[in-house]
């Protein structure tokens, strides 16, 4: 199913992903700029959206959802069951934003790829053309080790270098949230994210300008729920 629907999340990056979308797109916005990607800081939010079910989308369907008509069809690059984009957006320049959110250390060790025959070798193919053309300077097996992180940088590679298409991929962790137990310091996201790119061979190479990681403290979210409340009681609405 390329779109896929979801709930209202309860707990969680997508709790926090759903809210950062929705109701407080300038935070999101305010760090890209930080990062010189959107100074303007506008954003359209493609993805997930309350008056759209909160939708997911993969392989065709995030392709249609972003608006671009790839020279080089995702097909050619990526069997069916590709993955499932936390996020999607544009910036008023055209740019295509993908967003992979995290909230606890653990969801960043992913197991490989659950695919046979035909599909595992056309993965394989491209995960292994992508590795090449970064430099990674390592032998790890990209379909086992970190696949949910390489197979965001193997999109990229297909969007930016097969395509010429505009395109970031964006790493978002969220710090403190206190349900999943995760992070409470940015210093410790960067501990994991530098033990990941070591293991990967990935410390520097040619698609890093277009590699984003982004941090968003929840508690920052909370006040400005809080906030919201507070002066929506204040005027009785």
């Amino acid at each position: 199913m390329p779109r896929i629907s979801r709930q209202r999340a309860s707990r969680g990056s997508q709790k926090w992903l759903q809210i950062l979308v929705n109701d407080y797109p300038e935070i999101f916005a305010r760090e890209l700029a930080k990062l010189g990607l959107s100074t303007d800081q506008q954003i359209k939010w493609l993805s997930p959206l309350k008056d759209d079910e909160y939708a997911e989308y993969r392989d065709r369907a995030f392709v249609e959802r972003l608006g671009v008509n790839p020279s080089t069809p995702l097909t050619v690059f990526w069997p069916k069951g590709g993955p499932v984009w936390d996020a999607l957006a544009k910036t008023r320049r055209e740019e295509l934003v993908l967003v992979e959110a995290k909230a606890h250390i653990g969801e960043i060790v992913s197991s490989g790829t659950r695919a046979s025959g035909a599909s595992l070798a056309q993965i394989c193919a491209s995960l292994k053309v992508t590795q090449q053309f970064l430099g990674a300077a390592s032998p790890a097996d990209w379909s086992v080790h970190f696949y949910q992180y390489t197979n965001r940088l193997a999109h990229l590679y297909w969007l930016r270098e097969v395509n010429r298409l505009p395109a970031y991929m964006v790493f978002l962790y969220f710090i403190n949230d206190p349900d999943m137990d995760g992070p409470t310091t940015r210093e410790e996201w960067e501990g994991a994210i530098r033990l990941l790119q070591s293991f990967l061979g990935l410390r520097r190479h040619k698609l890093s300008a277009y590699v984003l990681d982004v941090f968003v403290d929840v508690t920052e979210l909370e006040q400005a729920r809080k906030s919201q409340v507070t002066e929506r009681d204040a005027h009785g609405t």
